[in-house]
């Protein structure tokens, strides 16, 4: 399953939402803050420094394959690679 950690208002999280749809791959969407860095849910935001050790929007999850990556070009990369 994949997870995606972004911020609706982010134009990298937008980028890597257009890429997971043009690959009609599903995927669980949190919204821990922002992009002004406003935190909408701390439980969700605590989960994903935990998970990655930053507060970095997107941040995306493939548990299937054990892979945790950040920066919008680097996960659309990813998500080519593995699932287009």
């Amino acid at each position: 399953m994949l997870e995606l950690y972004q911020a609706e208002d982010c134009p990298y999280c937008q980028k890597v939402r257009e890429k997971l749809m043009e690959l009609g791959v599903s995927y669980v969407n949190h919204n821990p803050r922002t992009a002004e860095n406003d935190v909408r849910n701390q439980q969700v935001l605590e989960e994903m420094v935990a998970l990655g050790g930053k507060d970095q929007v997107p941040f995306l999850v493939d548990n299937q394959r054990g892979a945790q990556i950040y920066e919008s070009d680097d996960i659309v990369e990813y998500l080519e690679e593995h699932y287009g």
